[in-house]
């Protein structure tokens, strides 16, 4: 049993004397929980899971063998702390094959990252101070917001709206918020949107950015998942590299989800920033795992092979939720799908069921129909839906949506 002081020695950034009593259950909690209830109480039906932010398969062979063959290496081993150069420059070929940004020194704008994650964690520790500001989408991921609250700094969320494009209103801003604002953060193709930036947009963040001298940090995790056209990176918009860093990382572009690799690009100054602080956070990725990231970087046509299975699988979703009543468009990248949630159900046996937000529609698609999706209320009811659902060949994909929309026709919708 707990001494009894214990209570009263949590910070305050995390609840202070009331950690541990709030009854609070966090969203993807919640979702686990109503998908273990409805498998039990449905055992002989599969549920169909759309709700998954992860790829559904293993990283390719070829990739796996690299990593044997690294790990088997006597000078891999030990601390890598902020990493040899194997990656460093693997990543900036890879900026300029993919992206179009040449010119990047590895030896001084780049530095691997333990994934983007732990990245997002260690930034606001280079940035801010008590009461700054930080400018952030929503919905959006939310680690950068909570380790800058945690210095004692504020979040301004951005609202992200389909009238915009799912862009971010820059001028929206408050003029009192903006004096105290230093960093941007973005995120393209868009967690849980699926937007994509344009050029246009980013040419205006560089100029907003430098009218208000504001860091811009931009989160690529899944800026070379896109459908069609050549994949578009912050860095490369003119004047983008004064002021930004951007954020890639292997695990959604090269299904190695655990690996827990990436790497951090831009400004020199910035970067070193970066490390200075991640030098007293972590010791640095394992090597063997930073060279068979390395090799990934090198095969960019891994990724598009990846992307054009879910862009196969975007269009039989679209589909199927659009016959349903959805306002379903396939995005230009990424693996996510954003649409309005339904206001109701009518079932056939004519019960009205009203949704009050979409975490209630999420709540009843689970329950009800074994079809899981997240729900955002951020800036509306909507419903992500992912691709990266199970289903091992092409056969499969469409036999999985045929049972999702035998499933949805037993509904009437109403939005």
């Amino acid at each position: 049993m707990a001494a009894s002081f214990i209570q009263e020695r949590f910070a305050q950034r995390i609840g202070g004397r009331n950690y541990g009593q709030s009854t609070t259950i966090y969203k993807f909690e919640k979702i686990k929980r109503a998908k273990r209830a409805a498998v039990a109480a449905q055992p002989g039906r599969k549920l169909i899971d759309l709700g998954v932010g992860e790829p559904d398969e293993m990283a390719f062979p070829e990739v796996v063998a690299k990593l044997c063959e690294e790990a088997a290496k006597p000078e891999n081993r030990g601390y890598a702390d902020n990493g040899d150069d194997v990656l460093k420059q693997a990543a900036a070929r890879y900026m300029e094959r993919v992206f179009g940004v040449s010119g990047i020194d590895p030896a001084r704008e780049v530095i691997h990252s333990i994934g983007s994650k732990a990245a997002l964690s260690i930034l606001p520790a280079v940035f801010v101070d008590p009461g700054d500001v930080v400018l952030m989408t929503a919905p959006g991921y939310p680690v950068f917001g909570t380790h800058a609250r945690y210095y004692g700094g504020e979040v301004y969320n951005l609202l992200l709206r389909p009238e915009n494009g799912f862009l971010p209103d820059l001028d929206s801003v408050p003029k009192d918020i903006l004096a105290r604002a230093k960093v941007l953060v973005l995120n393209y193709p868009n967690n849980p949107t699926g937007a994509s930036a344009t050029p246009e947009f980013y040419r205006y963040v560089v100029e907003f950015a430098m009218k208000h001298r504001l860091v811009v940090i931009s989160d690529a995790a899944y800026a070379a998942l896109v459908y069609e056209g050549r994949p578009l990176s912050f860095l490369a918009t003119p004047g983008a590299r004064e002021i930004g860093l951007e954020l890639h990382s292997v695990s959604k572009a090269f299904n190695m989800t655990g690996w827990r690799c990436g790497f951090v690009v831009g400004n020199e100054l910035l970067v070193r920033a970066y490390g200075d602080v991640k030098d007293n956070t972590d010791s640095g990725q394992f090597l063997a795992i930073q060279h068979a990231a390395a090799y990934c970087l090198d095969h960019p046509e891994l990724t598009e092979r990846i992307a054009a299975k879910y862009s196969r699988r975007m269009d039989l979703l679209v589909k199927v939720l659009r016959e349903a009543g959805f306002d379903a468009r396939k995005p230009a990248g990424s693996f996510f799908l954003y649409v309005p949630a339904p206001r109701a159900a009518v079932t056939r046996s004519a019960k009205h069921i009203r949704f009050a937000n979409a975490e209630e529609a999420a709540h009843w698609l689970i329950m009800d129909k074994l079809i899981s999706t997240v729900p955002w209320d951020d800036a509306g009811p909507y419903l992500r839906f992912s691709v990266t659902f199970e289903a091992p060949t092409p056969e499969d994909e469409v036999a999985l949506m045929q049972e999702l929309a035998d499933r949805l026709g037993e509904v009437r919708f109403e939005f």
